[in-house]
């Protein structure tokens, strides 16, 4: 039940942010003195409106977004009346159609600054500090977690394939289907400890012990480490078990020696700041997410291989894209967990890509509007400084072959995560 009334909130919020995007370019339309004719939540058959001043608001029946009509947006509209061509949009400053365009996604920046700057002053924000992947851990001390259980893949592999799957979501306990006591825990190791040698090998950082682990043979192996100030030994046991590469988890795995330890951290994973102190450090993790979203959107294309994948059977990669549905999902598997953290991480984390994505300079995204418009403004410069006729607006209607194209994608990729996260959904909590 929580995970339900979850989801359902989540998807409220999300439709609030974007009916927030769309009263952010009606207030700034009309502040300029644009005629905006409706503003309306949701798509489809209207359930009910009413008019006030030369708007009309309403409701309709499919809480999928909403939309804000201001007359004009083209110089091809042909639905602008004799008395409203002064008022539209096409005919006012390139500056001020700006704001308006951009004002949808400013609301996102804004809304995702406020929910981090709430998370920052209450529960604290996410340690941005820390490394984010494995290849980032490698460059960082030593600093090990000892595990409490080794399930040994060779051991596991000399029991039936009915026992295997049994035991797949079982949890992992010394003695029992192969599993051992790690070698790291055995030998005396504690989380924090910082290994500065194996063997014969200095360690510097935990890329370096991986690999001197891994290159040692299987059997007894000298550690030393450093544990309150003080340089210790330990001889840890290591053991022999199959193992993808470490740059590429998908690998073929093959025969390397481990110690059951892993990568750990003195620094906390979670800082919480006073009201004041919130301010700058929720400002901090917006600009974060935004370096992340840029990253993700240029992924995009090399994550939709996996994304058919999934749909057809293989494992959903937790990195693929997500649909509103399955931001839902994952917004209610927080609340049911008792994390609403999480839920707010992925509401400003959703708010800063929706954003950034609006912008991006394709029609009919704002972005699009906006680099026409700055493109004409640019051409009539260009041409005035060549001394020769303004070349006028672009032709909107020559650019509908691009735009269709866009809306093609959009949809199709659209609909390819949504039944991803339908049939093969990303959770949080295995």
């Amino acid at each position: 039940m929580l995970f339900w009334l979850g989801a359902a909130a989540f998807a409220l919020t999300i439709l609030v942010s974007v009916s927030l995007h769309e009263l952010g370019h009606m207030i700034t339309g009309k502040r300029f003195g644009m005629k905006v004719t409706q503003y309306f939540v949701g798509f489809g058959p209207t359930i009910f409106s009413f008019k006030r001043g030369e708007t009309e608001y309403g409701l309709k029946a499919i809480p999928l977004g909403g939309f804000c009509k201001i007359v004009g947006m083209t110089p091809q509209d042909d639905d602008v009346l004799p008395e409203d061509q002064p008022r539209a949009m096409w005919r006012f400053p390139v500056w001020k159609r700006t704001i308006v365009m951009s004002a949808g996604s400013i609301t996102h920046f804004l809304l995702a600054l406020a929910g981090a700057w709430v998370m920052a002053a209450s529960v604290g924000l996410p340690n941005i500090h820390l490394p984010q992947t494995s290849a980032d851990q490698r460059t960082y001390p030593a600093l090990i977690q000892v595990g409490e259980c080794l399930p040994v893949q060779t051991e596991l592999k000399k029991l039936d394939e009915a026992t295997q799957k049994r035991i797949a979501g079982e949890e992992c306990k010394p003695g029992v289907n192969g599993a051992i006591v790690p070698p790291a825990k055995a030998a005396g190791l504690q989380d924090l400890d910082r290994i500065t040698k194996v063997g014969q090998t200095p360690v510097e950082n935990y890329g370096q012990l991986t690999d001197a682990i891994r290159a040692s043979p299987a059997g007894p192996t000298v550690f030393e480490y450093v544990r309150d100030g003080q340089t210790r030994t330990a001889t840890v046991n290591l053991v022999s078990d199959e193992r993808a590469p470490l740059e590429d988890p998908k690998g073929k795995v093959s025969l390397v020696s481990v110690a059951g330890l892993g990568w750990n951290t003195d620094q906390p994973y979670v800082i919480k700041y006073s009201v004041a102190g919130a301010v700058p450090a929720a400002g901090e993790y917006g600009w974060y997410l935004v370096e992340n979203s840029f990253k993700a959107m240029g992924k995009i294309p090399q994550k939709i291989p996996a994304l058919w994948h999934s749909i057809t059977g293989d494992e959903r990669d937790p990195d693929t894209p997500i649909s509103v549905i399955g931001a839902s999902r994952l917004g209610g598997e927080a609340i049911e967990k008792g994390v609403p953290e999480v839920f707010w991480q992925i509401f400003i984390s959703l708010n800063v890509f929706i954003g950034l994505f609006n912008l991006l300079p394709l029609l009919p995204l704002d972005g699009g509007h906006i680099a026409i418009a700055w493109y004409e403004r640019v051409r009539s410069a260009l041409y005035k400084r060549l001394r020769r006729p303004d070349p006028g607006r672009v032709d909107y209607y020559k650019l509908m072959p691009l735009t269709y194209a866009v809306i093609l994608i959009g949809g199709a990729f659209t609909l390819l995560t949504a039944t991803a996260d339908i049939i093969n959904p990303i959770t949080i909590f295995k």
